[in-house]
């Protein structure tokens, strides 16, 4: 369905008329979302995207393990060429700039796969790595996986020492006070970092020539901070010290360290689509196995590398990788955007994704349990199998999804949301905040440790879960009366930005974050002519594109200059809208023109497209595009409209 390109029909039509093209947009898009629904089991899963550099390191995977596979491998290289900026580098999300960690991995990946150093692409690539800083300046973890080829010294990156799991979980640092994903990625890590494996490639592959001033002259260690007395340097004197210690094999704890890490990861490896079911978790599991001793027909590393090839998407001529997958979080989504705009409360077609979802119900206890030792387990996972990790965002909106569902065995359904409850408020964070999966995990001294650079090593409580979580709440009976519910209003406020906005840790960005907030503070009663709402409204009025909708680059997570500007797109735009009517801000124009946006930018089956990355995983450093934002989202935007419209 194509809406008119004039702005001003919407605007000042017929209010009927406003209403009918609304409630058609609403129907088209219910009718699209359900052609995409699992016919099995009722869930919904879109892809997940993310930029090269995944497409790069599984190159160097199989080249690691000795299982290329040419015609894959060439799939690969023209994924990667297919995605080169026009200066020759490759961004970490569409029309970004070139990363120079991203670059560096898609030059050695096409050298790996057979392009020569005079390829034109690469001719231009390496002009832009060397004006980037070179090699040295890529993050921790791409020096790693270079020195597994010969390609970086080992002598040279932070350390990342197995004997950090023995540390025991009441002192000052341990894995447990770093976030999940960091556990998932680091674990495994440390045990290729205690065993250094080493694989001999041809010299025409390498990349010695990404080195500013020649690999042989070039200062490979990171640099001191120029403040004397920091943490920064605190941390780089310790790590100094650990590489002293092995390179003099003083390594007391080694062969306890190596044994307790296997463990941990095996352990997280059961009930779960690989380690942390994250790609990098999952890719780096593979690797300690391998140099643990498993062999490549063991059975574990056989599942892990299943997991890790499911993750990919094969064309006739490329091929990509996605992080994760995202079920969980798109069912939830789907089926409390399809609720909420009319779907029947017992229709099957909602009813299945609900009890699939049930199903999925943690039963286990996992790393959430070290600093929240009391509470059962109860939430819900991203992917399909993750048990370890359940997280808050998920738990709450399953929860909001379950709120508008009626399934068939209504006591179970009952009792489950009721542990689930439970749960989310067991863990709530001493300022009053939500985290993603752990409680507490805020010491921010830890970002200055060398292997910190991924810019995720924490998991501090966020505005935009929070604002979620209230709402969930809110479905549930609980109020401003309630303590909970205001510790976490407190919070929200103290993190309120000068401008009025939010910051979004999970969506791009501060739009994101502002929508979030003002659904959650809606729903549990607070008052819309506070200042502190008032000042969010204009904001996101302020930040409206002259097209009607919104839009804004993760280059806000870099430039506070750029918060809420860019191109407009239909997830944004309906998180905008969504964000104007929560605070009940539904006689300016701004509205009017914001549902225009959504009216004509629609396509003929009822959904919509974007090119652009409004997901988050590590902030500047990492991003996402949900496929699946730009179908329910505005689908629950026009709903909520039409709800306030007819009011």
């Amino acid at each position: 369905m194509e809406g008119s390109s004039d702005r001003a029909e919407v605007r000042f039509g017929k209010i009927d008329d406003i209403k009918s093209r609304v409630a058609a947009a609403i129907d088209a898009s219910r009718r699209y979302l359900f052609s995409i629904q699992d016919r099995e089991e009722g869930y919904w899963c879109g892809e997940l995207g993310a930029d090269t550099t995944l497409v790069s390191d599984y190159i160097l995977l199989h080249r690691l393990l000795g299982t290329e596979d040419p015609v894959r491998t060439r799939k690969c290289a023209t994924e990667i060429l297919n995605r080169q900026n026009p200066d020759g580098g490759w961004p970490i999300y569409n029309d970004g700039p070139s990363n120079i960690s991203a670059c560096v991995k898609a030059y050695f990946a096409l050298k790996m796969a057979g392009y020569s150093a005079d390829h034109p692409q690469l001719q231009k690539a390496r002009e832009r790595i060397l004006a980037l800083g070179g090699v040295t300046a890529v993050n921790t973890f791409t020096k790693i996986y270079l020195c597994f080829l010969g390609q970086y010294d080992y002598d040279a990156v932070p350390a990342i020492p197995p004997e950090i799991v023995l540390f025991p979980k009441w002192f000052w640092f341990n894995i447990y006070e770093i976030s999940s994903w960091s556990r998932a990625i680091l674990v495994p890590l440390s045990i290729a970092y205690a065993k250094k494996p080493f694989k001999k490639i041809p010299a025409e592959q390498g990349i010695d020539e990404l080195f500013v001033g020649g690999r042989t002259r070039t200062q490979l260690r990171l640099h001191w901070a120029d403040k004397l007395v920091s943490w920064r340097n605190f941390f780089l004197v310790l790590d100094r010290l650990v590489h002293l210690l092995e390179q003099i094999h003083v390594r007391p704890l080694r062969s306890l360290a190596l044994k307790v890490a296997e463990k941990w990861m095996l352990e997280r490896m059961e009930m779960s689509d690989g380690l942390g079911a994250i790609y990098p978790g999952i890719m780096n599991s593979i690797i300690a196995l391998r140099c643990l001793g498993y062999s490549l027909d063991d059975p574990q590393v056989i599942r892990a590398m299943d997991e890790f090839e499911k993750l990919g998407i094969e064309e006739e001529n490329t091929f990509r990788m996605q992080p994760c997958m995202s079920p969980i979080w798109d069912t939830a989504y789907a089926v409390f955007a399809l609720a909420e705009s009319g779907v029947a409360a017992n229709d099957p077609r909602l009813v299945r994704p609900c009890e699939w979802m049930l199903r999925k119900q943690v039963t286990r206890k996992g790393d959430w349990c070290v600093k929240n030792r009391k509470a059962a387990p109860a939430g819900w996972y991203f992917e399909f199998n993750n048990e370890f990790y359940p997280d808050v965002d998920d738990s709450a909106q399953v929860l909001l999804a379950l709120s508008r569902v009626k399934t068939s065995n209504e006591s179970y359904h009952d009792k489950s949301t009721r542990r689930a409850l439970d749960w989310i408020l067991s863990m709530q964070c001493k300022n009053g905040g939500w985290a993603s999966f752990d409680k507490n995990n805020d010491r921010m001294v830890f970002q200055n440790i060398p292997f910190a650079d991924h810019n995720a090593m924490l998991d501090p409580p966020t505005v935009d879960i929070t604002g979620r979580v209230l709402e969930c709440l809110a479905s549930y009976g609980y109020s401003l009366k309630d303590q909970p519910v205001r510790r976490a209003v407190e919070f929200i406020k103290r993190e309120q930005a000068v401008d009025g906005s939010w910051f979004g840790r999970w969506g791009v960005n501060y739009i994101y974050g502002t929508m979030q907030v003002l659904r959650g503070l809606e729903a549990v009663g607070v008052d819309y002519h506070e200042t502190f709402v008032l000042q969010a409204v204009e904001w996101l009025r302020m930040m409206q594109n002259p097209d009607g909708g919104w839009g804004e680059t993760c280059d806000s997570y870099d430039d506070a200059n750029t918060k809420g500007v860019g191109p407009s797109t239909p997830s944004q735009t309906a998180w905008a809208v969504m964000g104007l009517l929560a605070a009940n801000d539904t006689r300016n124009d701004s509205l009017q023109h914001g549902i225009a946006y959504l009216l004509k930018t629609q396509r003929r089956d009822g959904s919509w497209d974007e090119s652009l990355y409004t997901g988050t995983g590590f902030p500047r450093v990492f991003y996402l595009m949900y496929y699946m934002y730009r179908q329910y989202f505005p689908l629950l935007a026009l709903t909520t409209y039409a709800k306030v419209s007819s009011q």
